[in-house]
């Protein structure tokens, strides 16, 4: 696929009365036209800045952003607009107005585009069957539940045409099951339109479900690139690792023994892995958790054991287990 972003030693920092706080510390990545791409991090990591410094919202302190040719950087005010155009965004707290229909809200971003009345009707309602609230134009955003006003929210987008679409913590205020529908309109909005979607989010399982490939940002520094099976597969390093573990929310104190993580190729293998483990070496194991992700649509299973506190007993059942080629296996110094 052609590149469509390209972010380069970006940095960018703000004044506090507590002094210099380093958001964003030589960050570099490419995001390919067409794609879905993830921004990941804990609270603080400097994921909301990176976004806003993608179409400029914050002027970085150095570094590029080059979108489709063009360095953000260097365009004049009435040029950065026209990109604008082409970038849209959802946010997690919707930003309808609330005063007009829902039919105006969709409406709005094509009058102040200068479309015609007609047109600008007749392609709301377009995008408003899109996204499955056709019935819903003649609502107000105070009648429609919170997964309803996202819908709206996208709908808006599309009527921009925009070639990226920048989701900010979109599903950050929804229940699962309305995360997930709304995930899903993304990924049928991403093929129908080929518009590149970058995701933000603090959520593993937001970028498990929907992204191809993505990054993983710590006190605004990048601390890995990868595909999400990759990461989810061999997590290199401990900012990946965390929000990995901490996606079962039941990670809990080790007070001894050494812990190895397991992740199955398919999670609905049929191997008894733990208990072949046991019965080879007649020694008990603990596990700690387990579950399964979905990963771009598949299921990906991966299980937290704590082995024998013998170290050459623990040796000998890392390598058995890393004969078995259906899993991945990593000890985890750093699970807490």
């Amino acid at each position: 696929m052609a590149e469509l972003i390209r972010v380069s030693n970006l940095s960018k920092t703000f004044e506090s009365k507590a002094g210099i706080v380093e958001a964003l510390n030589d960050v570099s990545f490419e995001i390919d036209k067409g794609e879905i791409f993830g921004i990941i991090g804990l609270s603080g990591a400097g994921k909301s800045t990176l976004v806003r410094c993608l179409n400029l919202l914050e002027k970085p302190n150095s570094g590029e952003v080059i979108i489709d040719g063009e360095n953000m950087m260097d365009l004049d005010e009435k040029k950065l607009r026209l990109k604008r155009r082409k970038i849209g965004m959802i946010f997690q707290s919707f930003n309808l107005l609330m005063q007009d229909t829902i039919l105006a809200n969709v409406c709005f971003p094509m009058e102040i585009a200068g479309i015609n009345r007609n047109e600008t009707k007749k392609k709301a309602l377009e995008y408003l069957k899109v996204v499955g609230l056709e019935e819903k134009a003649k609502a107000y955003p105070s009648q429609l539940s919170g997964g309803q006003k996202q819908r709206v929210a996208i709908a808006r987008v599309l009527a921009s045409n925009p070639e990226i679409l920048l989701c900010d913590e979109a599903t950050s205020a929804l229940d699962p099951e309305t995360t997930k529908s709304i995930l899903n309109l993304i990924k049928d909005i991403n093929q129908k339109y080929n518009i590149t979607v970058v995701v933000i989010t603090h959520e593993m399982a937001v970028i498990q479900e929907i992204c191809n490939r993505c990054i993983v940002l710590e006190n605004g520094k990048l601390a890995e690139e990868n595909t999400v099976e990759e990461l989810f597969r061999h997590p290199k390093t401990s900012a990946a690792r965390r929000l990995i573990f901490n996606s079962t929310n039941q990670v809990r104190s080790m007070s001894s023994g050494r812990v190895i993580r397991i992740a199955f190729q398919e999670a609905n293998t049929t191997e008894p892995v733990i208990a072949n483990l046991i019965l080879e070496f007649k020694k008990p194991v603990n596990i700690l958790e387990s579950n399964i992700s979905s990963i771009n649509g598949k299921s990906r299973g991966q299980m937290m054991v704590q082995l024998p506190d013998d170290d050459k007993l623990a040796d000998k059942m890392i390598a058995y287990l890393k004969k078995n080629e259906s899993i991945d296996v990593a000890e985890v110094s750093d699970y807490e």
